[in-house]
């Protein structure tokens, strides 16, 4: 028998954290921040649902903050088991928890500096110290090794193309001669994408855990490059600063990839193009160092001397006072800043500097969680509060969804179509209510799968 407990991204595409028992073991599988609606993000600071002491092992499907963001509180609280990973996940987090935790530490000064908190002092959820703490706990693992936390219970990490180091977590079980396997999706890629290889297809599954973040939706078929090069000639035409709010991992890369192409291309003009986030340009790094998880068209454009994430006229912004001076460019750049829902970080500070201006334009190329305020800017409120203070969005707001590294329905169901059998159940997690409930149904008309869509701290018992 095996019990499932889902204490996280039921109904929201945040604060991933999965509780397996079987075996004897405790597994919790990811362990991601809750963002977004404030209700949500309140569960960051409720107790954890069983005792961290209790937990055996934590397994990792990728570095995202929402998958992965948790875990210093985890371990401050009495986690002190082994966090498995791939190896490209360890290098990131081992970036992203301690930028976490600064901005953290960050926010909370500034909160108290300009008064703008119920509670006195605010404090951080967790500091620069948790996370290095939290960072000594992990082990690394190749794609595709098995690793035995005992006799019948294997666990595999397999490539979900998602971003750098993302995988699918495969966990095997025997009972007598009886064997079950879970898999649980983490963040499922999209096919054709530049840098890194397409999702690996999985075929014997059991019991599925399967991500919904694009559930109801389908890409936009125009080429994003094409997308791009648009909004980048529009912003120069409009006599603006043209400003991407970006995932620092993953998603920066791919921009940088793209202007790069259509600069040498003729596509657009070669303007300055100024990455200011230090842990963007960290784990741009990270990505030159991790050059084996390439897929072979980046790899061969680097064995003929490309750099593929050097634009003509790039800047890596980063100390603090660069990145102010950046509110004097008035017209023809690019700036990309973290965070990508504008959560937190120097985007913020851009972001309030630039949206009262119509000349300039803000991008945006990521998934926006429903109350971040990259949701009230893309849906074009008239308002949005950043530091205390309401901003008015006057800029030119831009959306390219084919940017986005999370497979649509379509492409979701295609990977659906290779599994050798149904699985006996699958979960649908990590979507908003109405992408989770479209593609449960999607998956049971074409497939005629048995879905659920749990609830939050809801159980199952698994045979």
């Amino acid at each position: 028998m095996a019990k499932l407990t889902f204490l996280g991204s039921t109904g929201t595409v945040t604060g991933s954290r999965f509780l397996l028992k079987t075996q004897g073991k405790q597994l919790l599988i990811d362990c991601g921040l809750f963002q977004g609606l404030k209700q949500n993000r309140m569960r960051n600071w409720e107790s954890f649902p069983v005792s961290p002491g209790d937990i055996d092992a934590v397994l990792l499907t990728h570095a995202h903050i929402d998958h992965s963001g948790y875990l210093p509180r985890l371990c401050a609280e009495g986690f002190s088991g082994v966090i498995h990973c791939t190896h490209a996940t360890r290098d990131l987090c081992e970036i992203m928890l301690k930028d976490s935790a600064h901005l953290q530490e960050e926010d909370a000064l500034w909160a108290n500096k300009k008064g703008f908190t119920r509670h006195t002092p605010a404090l951080p959820l967790y500091t620069v110290a948790d996370a290095e703490k939290a960072l000594q706990q992990f082990t690394a693992h190749y794609y595709g090794e098995d690793i035995f936390l005992m006799d019948k219970l294997r666990i595999k990490f397999k490539d979900a193309g998602h971003i750098l180091g993302s995988s699918f977590i495969d966990i095997k079980t025997t009972w007598g001669n009886q064997i079950r396997r879970f898999v649980f999706s983490g963040d499922l890629g999209r096919p054709a994408r530049p840098i890194l290889w397409d999702p690996v297809q999985v075929y014997e599954v059991d019991y599925l855990i399967l991500e919904s973040t694009y559930g109801n939706r389908l890409h936009d078929p125009k080429p994003s490059e094409e997308e791009l090069a648009r909004v980048i000639n529009e912003s120069i035409k409009r006599g603006g600063v043209l400003v991407i709010p970006s995932f620092a991992v993953g998603r920066t890369q791919e921009v940088l990839y793209f202007i790069r192409d259509l600069e040498e291309k003729g596509k657009i003009p070669s303007v300055p193009v100024y990455v200011d986030s230090p842990m963007a340009i960290n784990a741009t790094a990270i990505f030159e160092k991790r050059k084996a998880d390439y897929d072979l068209e980046a790899r061969i454009l680097e064995l003929n001397g490309k750099h593929i994430f050097q634009t003509g006229k790039i800047k890596f912004i980063k100390d603090t006072e660069q990145s102010k001076a950046l509110h004097d460019i008035k017209n023809n750049a690019i700036i990309i800043s973290a965070s990508g829902m504008v959560e937190g970080g120097r985007i913020l500070h851009h972001l309030e500097h630039r949206l009262p201006n119509p000349r300039d334009s803000v991008l945006f190329i990521g998934y926006q969680a429903e109350g971040t305020r990259g949701r009230t800017i893309i849906e074009r409120k008239p308002l949005v509060k950043i530091h205390g203070m309401e901003i008015p969005i006057r800029a030119a707001i831009e959306s390219i969804s084919g940017f986005s590294a999370h497979a649509d329905y379509n492409e979701t169901l295609a990977w659906l179509m290779g599994f050798n059998r149904p699985p006996l159940k699958t979960f649908i997690v990590h979507g908003e209510s109405a992408a989770s409930a479209s593609l449960a149904e999607k998956i049971k008309n074409k497939l005629g799968w048995d879905v659920v869509i749990p609830k939050f701290n809801e159980s199952f018992e698994l045979e």
